[in-house]
Formats: structure tokens, sequence, C-alpha cells
């Protein structure tokens, strides 16, 4: 089975910027879609991007205008671009591939964003 690993995570300032990607171990085209979700200590997981196997996006309120998410068929890779991060974007990041019933969910990558 396919598996999705992320990096990119970090401690950051306030302002700054991150790169997130996910990484499939097969073909990342595979997936019907491809989401960023976050988790923070005493907080419901929640969907912050996605992108469809034909290349559309969506994004959560929270962070429309401020993260970008693209993929990278030839790397199999998804990444999320992080714009003017700020202190309430701290989470573990997750990425999740819908393979049709079945759901790839990677380990996570924390995104700590200093004050």
């Amino acid at each position: 089975q396919v598996q999705l690993v992320e990096s990119g995570g970090g401690l950051v300032e306030t302002g700054e910027s991150l790169r997130l990607s996910c990484t499939a171990s097969g073909s990342i085209s595979s997936f019907k879609v491809v989401g960023w979700y976050r988790q923070s200590p005493g907080k419901e997981r929640e969907l912050v991007a996605r992108i469809t196997a034909g290349g559309t996006t969506e994004y959560s309120n929270s962070v429309k205008g401020r993260f970008t998410i693209s993929r990278d068929i030839r790397k199999n890779t998804v990444y999320l671009q992080m714009n003017s991060l700020k202190s309430e974007d701290t989470a573990v990041y997750y990425c999740d591939g819908g393979l049709g019933s079945i759901v790839v969910r990677g380990q996570g990558t924390q995104v700590t964003v200093s004050p």
C-alpha cells in the first residue's frame, strides 16, 4: 500500500513562512484527493486544504489567502506553502490521501509559530 510521509515542519516566528511536503511512496496520482489537516492540543482535527486528482483546490477560511496547496506529480509530492504564519497555526500537520474507501494517513509534522 502506498504510504505518505510529511516533512518540512519546524519552529518559526509570526509572519514567517514554511513549506510542508507530503511525499508518496508510490504514485501521488493514485489518490483521488490529498488533504492537509492539522491538530493542536485540546482541539479537534481540522481540514486546512486539499487538492483533487483533477487539480481542484479547497481551503479553510482560516488559511485562505495565506496558504497554497500544490502538487508535483513527477516528484509524487503535495506541498503546502504557508505564508504569514500566526501563532494559532501551531499544530501537528498531517496529510491524508483518499484511495477509494481507504484513507492513507501520514505520521505528521510539527509546526510551531512563536508569537
